[in-house]
């Protein structure tokens, strides 16, 4: 049994209708789903903005059958890997597994760039208000430390 934490984005075609797609392949496992914001992109910068969420899950799955049931997911919408950090359908990341901490390249644990971005820590904290990010520290001291004026919290778009 594990307990993981989830990102979700679209920043292409019915971004709204990936991510609802996204918490429909993780129903069986969801604990948590955030509130739907809206993002600047992050990266290359030349690009629409994004929807984003955070999905809390848990079950009998290890932190590479995550990342596999994401990929999935991601695959199922469409995706296509052309440049990094550039346009998808949709990005399902893992960002933390009980904890666990992993160098492999394919599933670097916590995700490494999580704890700058506010795409990510802002709708954590909506539902984990305790939450930590191991290696950085709570969530809450992270998000206090950013720059969050490029993510607007869509209250219209409800994911459930």
């Amino acid at each position: 049994m594990s307990r993981a934490v989830l990102s979700i984005g679209s920043n292409m075609g019915d971004r709204f209708g990936y991510l609802r797609a996204a918490v429909e392949g993780f129903r069986a496992e969801l604990v948590a789903v955030s509130p739907v914001y809206e993002t600047a992109p992050w990266g290359v910068t030349d690009q629409d903005d994004f929807l984003n969420a955070v999905l809390v899950v848990s079950g009998d799955l290890g932190p590479w059958d995550w990342l596999r049931r994401g990929q999935a997911l991601e695959n199922a919408s469409g995706r296509v890997r052309t440049l990094r950090w550039g346009p998808r359908t949709l990005d399902v990341d893992v960002v933390t597994v009980d904890g666990v901490t992993s160098d492999d390249p394919e599933l670097l644990l916590p995700h490494p760039g999580a704890f700058e971005r506010a795409t990510v820590l802002v709708p954590w904290l909506d539902v984990a208000p305790d939450a930590e990010l191991p290696g950085h520290g709570r969530v809450a001291d992270l998000v206090a430390g950013l720059d969050v004026s490029g993510v607007r919290r869509r209250d219209d778009l409800v994911l459930r």
